[in-house]
């Protein structure tokens, strides 16, 4: 049997494929671009008349650096820098997963009340000392914000396998449990000293003072792990955009990848809050400029709702050093003011597709 030759059709077709494929391609560098040049300049913003092309040059090659260059670069602003890429890289990659198993433009990892979960774990260290593991040092407040985080996770995950659950079931009940962990969280506060509520009002803002090495290398190996595997998934996650029946028709098993999608999410997630605390609506924004630039197709889809989440949260750090000199305020408060007009023209469109 001979090859058939391409008809003019199939032709025009294979070459709308490969300029989809480079345009996607090219999107995604360039984002990168842009990112690396967030991450230099999020480093030269703040006190000590660091200049753009020395930074890059120390970071590139780190035996010219000054004793001086060497502490403010690589032992102060490169790690709060790499953070903030990390931690809106994988809050961009859960919010768009998020999105996607649930069918709603709304979800995010905050909507299923880990968030909240991870703020009651760290109010029970911060204000009564407990410790979920034992002999843990100083660690014991992002620990206690990742178990926390991790079981009402899994509680999910158990509320998941009941038959008949519905997306829309799922929201409610994180939603139940966002409103659960939050008033249990005010009585902690309530019964907190002065001391105890200022460090529990800074936590729930967020804020990537506290990162370190240590952190950042956490945060790269989990995103490494789960954005790969998430990636491998990207033909069912895009049929299951589709509709659910449209993707069993095909072939998916939409539970079992709800559930094993859900399990990435919450890690990511449960990650990403007990370093930095509470970071609204940059999962929510991240997928949302992603989808307007490449539309579904996980495969470009997934990387630059990544890259998305990334260069918020590096903006919002750049912006936080930046709004009053010597001042550095949390980045929860300034993603909140970037995401609640974007969360209200979200729900207005949302009124004009219902109404059309």
């Amino acid at each position: 049997m001979t090859d058939q030759p391409y008809t003019p059709d199939a032709s025009a077709l294979v070459s709308a494929y490969r300029r989809r494929n480079f345009r996607r391609a090219a999107l995604v560098g360039l984002a990168v671009f842009a990112l690396l040049t967030m991450v230099v300049i999020d480093i030269i913003t703040g006190p000590a008349n660091l200049s753009f092309l020395r930074t890059l040059h120390v970071i590139l090659d780190p035996s010219v650096a000054s004793a001086k260059e060497s502490v403010i670069i690589w032992k102060v602003r490169l790690p709060v820098a790499l953070m903030a890429v990390m931690v809106g890289a994988m809050l961009g990659v859960a919010g768009a997963e998020m999105q996607t198993i649930l069918n709603n433009p709304l979800a995010d990892p905050f909507t299923l009340g880990l968030s909240s979960a991870a703020s009651f774990g760290a109010a029970l260290a911060i204000v009564l000392g407990w410790s979920v593991i034992p002999g843990i040092g100083g660690l014991f407040v992002s620990v206690n914000a990742f178990v926390f985080a991790m079981g009402t996770a899994m509680f999910l995950f158990a509320f998941t396998r009941l038959r008949g659950v519905s997306p829309e079931a799922m929201i409610l009940v994180g939603i139940a449990m966002l409103f659960t962990f939050n008033a249990l969280l005010a009585f902690l506060q309530y019964g907190a000293s002065e001391f105890q509520l200022a460090q529990l009002v800074f936590w729930q803002m967020g804020s990537l003072a506290r990162a370190t090495w240590t952190k950042v290398g956490i945060c790269l190996v989990v995103l490494v792990v789960i954005l790969p595997w998430f990636l491998s998934r990207s033909w069912a996650l895009t049929a299951l955009r589709m509709g659910e029946d449209k993707a069993a028709a095909l072939g998916v098993n939409v539970g079992l990848l709800r559930v094993t999608i859900l399990a990435g999410v919450s890690l990511l997630a449960a990650v990403a809050v007990s370093f930095v605390g509470a970071i609204a609506f940059v999962g929510l924004v991240g997928p949302h400029i992603a989808r307007m630039i490449v539309g579904e197709d996980q495969r470009g889809f997934l990387p630059l709702s990544a890259l998305c989440g990334a260069l918020i949260l590096s903006g919002t750090s750049i912006a936080s050093k930046a709004i009053t000199p010597g001042i550095v305020y949390p980045i929860g408060m300034i993603t909140s003011l970037i995401g609640i007009p974007f969360f209200v023209m979200l729900i207005l469109g949302q009124r004009k597709r219902h109404w059309q």
